[in-house]
Formats: structure tokens, sequence, C-alpha cells
């Protein structure tokens, strides 16, 4: 999709309107103050759970008012096979904003916010749900910049028990780690189901970490000769994974 895209609650139009949607609120104020768009400019408005519809501006109104015409029919993208989801460790400062961006941009279904024995940033209280909310916000930000119309889903904190029966139920479970004896690149992969990968703290995954990872059937994989930073190892694996399963075909 080339138009810009725009998030709204809900797609169904109500009664009477002639296929017209009024784009208020903040993303009313971005299409109309910030994209600055114009009478007859193509739009796409989504709910960021798959569904969406292409409209036509058909007037920018003040300052926060967009309206849409031609909105005549709703699309829904399937879920793409095999989901792949990030385990994500919590990095320094705002790093995590930075791994959640690029990985939705990549294309990444699900993210799951990691607090590893060795990391350096811990969420807790009223910060952890302050953090939390920035990171779905980036993934929300950031699935309205690449034009996705699903945008990932960024999940609550997960404990290393919690992280272990998720791999537990994966038809692909992996760690990325120096110590793997077989690279990402050759893993045998699955075609459907669930891919889940484990990207560690800036101080490594720790060795009961792997042990507990190693018996819920999560091997060590490495990536490359180079040692790649939490922020953005999650990013280049889901690449990785997304061309060799086929859906960057």
């Amino acid at each position: 999709m080339t138009a810009p895209v725009f998030v709204v609650a809900s797609l169904e139009l109500p009664p009477g309107s002639g296929g017209e949607f009024v784009l208020d609120g903040p993303e009313g104020r971005h299409a109309v103050s910030v994209k600055r768009l114009r009478p007859g400019e193509d739009v796409v408005l989504t709910d960021g759970r798959g569904h969406w519809a292409e409209g036509i501006v058909k007037a920018a109104e003040g300052k926060d008012r967009l309206v849409v015409m031609d909105l005549e029919s709703v699309h829904e993208e399937p879920a793409a096979r095999p989901r792949i989801t990030v385990v994500q460790a919590l990095p320094k400062g705002d790093r995590g904003e930075l791994a959640v961006e690029t990985m939705t941009e990549v294309g990444i279904d699900a993210i799951v916010p990691w607090a590893a024995s060795r990391c350096i940033t811990q969420w807790k209280g009223e910060r952890g749900l302050k953090a939390l909310a920035k990171w779905r916000a980036t993934a929300r930000e950031a699935g309205k910049q690449s034009r996705r119309v699903r945008f990932p889903e960024v999940g609550e904190l997960a404990t290393g028990k919690q992280v272990a029966e998720l791999l537990a139920g994966a038809d692909f479970a992996g760690v990325l780690h120096e110590s793997g004896d077989v690279a990402l690149a050759s893993a045998e992969l699955p075609t459907a189901g669930e891919i889940v990968l484990v990207v560690g703290p800036e101080g490594g995954v720790s060795p009961e970490e792997l042990a507990l990872f190693a018996q819920a059937g999560a091997q060590a994989y490495r990536l490359g000769p180079s040692v790649l930073r939490t922020s953005t190892a999650g990013t280049a694996a889901g690449a990785l994974l997304l061309t060799r399963t086929g859906r960057w075909g």
C-alpha cells in the first residue's frame, strides 16, 4: 500500500453515512496539520487488527478533521503464517523502543518484553507500566509508518518461566546465542504455526536461562560472525526468518 495509513477504533460506518467517514482527534490532526492531506488524495483507514479500507479525502476542515469518502468495502488481511514472535530482553534506555520500531517495520507479528536475569533495566510499578505503554505506542506508530494494517501485539512483561512456557508451545523455538552450533540461516523452519525466538540482554542469556529454555525445546542458534546489540538482533533475525519462510518472497 502506498497511501498513508490512519488508525480508527472501528471501520463500521453508521447507517446513512453514504460511505463517508470523519477522521478527527489526534489522527485527524496528524492527517490535516502534519500530513497536510488535501481533497482527492488516497488514504487507508485501519483498526490495526487486519481490517482496512481505502478512501479518498473529500475535505480537510480546521486543524483536526478529515472527511473521507468512498469507503464502501472493508477488507481483512489474514494473519501471516508462520507467525513470528520475538521475546525481547529489556535493553537500556530508549533502545527498547528502537527494537520495537524496527521489528515492527520488518514485519514481526508479536513482541514479548522479557525481564532477563542480566537485564540492567527493570520494569517495576508505575515505571514499568509507562515503559510498556511506550512500547505499545511505538508499535502502533511504526505500524502506521510502515503501512501495516495488522500491527504487532506487544505482550505483558514475561518472566523466564513464562518465556519457557511460550517456547514449549511453539512449532520452532530458538535462542540467539553465540554458543549455538547451528546457524539460524540453516535451521529447519516450519511453513505454518508459530516461531518463537529469544533475544537476550546486553549481558547475555545466563546459563540457567539457557538450560531452562533448552528443557522447553529451544535450541541455541548463532546469527552471524559478529555479535549484535540486543536492540538490533531481533530485527536482523526477524528479517532472516521472514525471508527463509517465504513471507518475503
